[in-house]
Parts: C-alpha cells; structure tokens; sequence
C-alpha cells in the first residue's frame, strides 16, 4: 500500500469502519477506472464488489481480499464482448443484489453501475468517470465505428439506454466527478452539481530519479479505441520521418498496425514496469483524444515527460501550456484533429524541446498524488454519512 500523508491517515481511520458496497461497471482490464477501484480499497480493504462483468486471470490479483458478486451478463462469450452487450446492461445490473445491509455504497460509474437497486436507501456516493458515453454527448462518434447497415439500430439502443439512464439518476445521494470537465457534464445531462475529486497517481511513480536519456521516439499509451483517436496518430506519423511507439490494446489495434508504416511499432500490453521505461525515454507523449479527465498525461509526466494533448476535455486540467516560458510548462496543445494540426504542435514542440524543465513537470503531476485523492475522497464520503443523518458511532460499530 502506497503512502499516505498524515491528514490522509487521519481522515482513513474516520471511515475505515464502515460496511461498503463498491459497484464497479465491469472489470474486464486493470486500467484508469481501476486504478480509482485500488485506491477506494485503500480506504475499505473489505469492501464488497458488484459488477457487470468480472475477468479473474486479470482482475482478481487486486481483489484477493474482496467477495466479488457478478451479474447475470458475466457469461465468457457475453463478457468477451462486453462493450457490445450495452443493450443488456439495464437487465445486468438489476440481476446484482446487494448480499447485506451496508453503511455506504460506492458506485464507480462509467456505465450502469450507479443503477443498482437500494432497497435499505443506504447512502450512495456516485464517483462518476463520466455519464455513459454512448448516450450523452459521444454517441455519433460510437455510431461512426459501426457498419453501416447497423448504424440505425445502434443509435435507436443507445437512445433506449439513454432513457433508462435518466430512470438511475435519482439513485444517488452525492456525484463526486473525476474533473470539472465530467461536473460540467454532470450538471449538463443529470441537471446535479457534482463535488471534483482528481483521480489517483500512484506515488510510487515519483520514486524514481530523473534521467537524461538520448530521446527518439514519441509514445502513445493508452487503450486504443475509437474515442481514443489513435488514427490521428497513425496518419500523422506515416507521412513524417519520426519514430512512434504505441502501447496498449483495443478494438482498434488491428486495424490500425496493418495501416501502420515501419517507423511505427505497436507494443502491446506491457507491465506498468516496462511502460515506464518507454516513457522515460519519450521525447513526448502523444494524447490526441478528448477524454473525461485521463491519468495517462499525469503518469508520464511523473517521470519529467511533456505531454502533446488535444485542446479539449481532461487535458486542460492536467496539461498546462505557457509558449513564451515553456520551462513553466507540462507541455503543449494542438487544436483541431487533422494532420496538417498535430504536424504543426510537434514541428513547434521540437523547436522548443529543449526549455521544458523536467523537474517542474514531475513537480506538477506530484499534485494529483494518491494521498490527495484519498483525503478528498474521505472527505466526501464523511459530509455524505453526515448528511445521512446516521450517528457516527452506528456507522463504525
């Protein structure tokens, strides 16, 4: 277990009593949803888990100590093609039945999770990642990514989804989201304020020491999905003479490494180990998607890394760009997803290159540490308990 500062301690041992569900979406990959999953564990080792879906041989490793109840979707061939199951996930999450009483449910929300039945109006916390992207606000771009003679029926289920999502958002006593980005959208779609707690960095990342490597190649790390837009990338770098190394898997892999010209090397997945040993000798990280918050930027900029981000989304809290004092920087923006845009940023990065200060970049990523997630979080979790009216004495026995 990662450390934590003392207010942190002080605000753990408030809580850590308490008999908590914790509704995961799916847990299929161990990835920046699950990240936040570890470090809520941090704060309740025992607590229970419901999901969707639930991937043993990846995912249990991190749950040894947690029961960990499943839907009636957690089928091998369903959960094979989980993300294609999104016109099952109202039926999945209303087969989960919370086993007991508890004092607080968690649900970490990116799908359905916040749905789940709460007989006993137990206090819920909603940490929402963002409202179900193929209903609100993203849903043409899933549409795009779907043959053409299916188009109408996907977009007709993503509405039905919609709609029973509206149904699930008075299941929830308190939204914390993960970004002003996803409290905006919070407030937009659900019409609720949501409370922002940054997602957790782990600090083992800023054990290591700086290092001034020969640098070239720049690195994309992530899923590779279509929001994620590494096509961009692809596109960009088969027309450029500079090296690119792309880490992770996804739907889009495969096509993509086929369209990929030899300066281009696709990784795989790779233990986190290795991950940071291609990003310590990153000139840049390339982040072209427009993402809820995304920890990606933050964990390579622990290791001293500048970070090329599109100008939208969770990279404008995260990234910071000042052009005439790129020594005060994390990294620079490019504004429009074309390739004539991202060659322009990375001609511009590399005539700059030289000025970013590593130390202020690891600096700044060093704020959206672990051990202040976990001391929003209690804090939270504590205003919510108080609210709840329930004594502090019958929520620790």
């Amino acid at each position: 277990m990662a450390a934590v500062d003392p207010e942190s301690a002080e605000m753990v041992a408030d809580v850590s009593g308490l008999k908590v569900a914790i509704v995961h979406y799916w847990l299929v990959t161990w990835r920046g949803g699950e990240k936040v999953l570890e470090s809520l564990l941090k704060l309740f080792p025992d607590a229970d888990i419901y999901t969707l879906f639930y991937e043993k041989t990846v995912c249990q490793p991190y749950l040894k100590n947690n029961r960990v109840y499943t839907s009636c979707l957690d089928h091998v061939w369903l959960k094979s093609h989980y993300q294609m199951m999104f016109p099952f996930y109202p039926l999945g999450i209303r087969s989960l039945k919370l086993q007991k009483q508890y004092d607080l449910i968690i649900s970490s929300e990116s799908g359905p999770a916040k749905g789940i039945d709460n007989p006993d109006h137990t206090p819920h916390l909603c940490y929402i990642h963002t409202p179900m992207r193929y209903c609100w606000g993203f849903t043409q771009t899933y549409v795009d990514k779907i043959p053409r003679w299916l188009q109408r029926v996907a977009r007709w289920r993503f509405n039905k989804l919609k709609q029973w999502d509206k149904t699930t958002i008075e299941n929830v006593d308190s939204y914390v989201a993960n970004s002003r980005n996803v409290a905006e959208r919070v407030q937009r779609y659900y019409g609720k304020t949501a409370a922002i707690c940054y997602p957790p960095i782990a600090l083992e990342l800023f054990d290591h020491d700086l290092v001034d490597n020969s640098k070239d190649y720049y690195l994309s790390f992530g899923a590779i999905t279509p929001y994620k837009n590494i096509d961009l990338l692809i596109e960009t770098f088969n027309q450029l003479d500079r090296k690119l190394i792309v880490i992770g898997n996804g739907s889009e892999k495969t096509r993509l490494e086929q369209s990929a010209k030899g300066n281009i090397e696709f990784k795989g997945a790779l233990p986190m180990s290795d991950v940071i040993q291609y990003i310590r000798n990153a000139r840049a990280l390339l982040f072209p998607g427009e993402e809820d918050f995304g920890m990606v930027p933050l964990e390579v900029m622990s290791q001293g890394v500048p970070v090329i981000a599109y100008r939208k989304g969770g990279a404008l809290e995260t990234v910071t760009e000042v052009l005439d004092q790129p020594e005060k920087s994390t990294g620079l923006f490019f504004d429009e997803h074309t390739v004539l845009s991202l060659t322009d940023v990375i001609r511009r990065f590399e005539s700059l290159e030289g000025y970013f200060d590593p130390g202020f970049i690891k600096d700044h990523a060093r704020q959206f540490g672990e051990d202040h997630f976990l001391s929003v979080m209690s804090g939270h979790i504590r205003k919510l308990l108080d609210r709840s009216g329930v004594a502090q004495t019958d929520r620790l026995k």
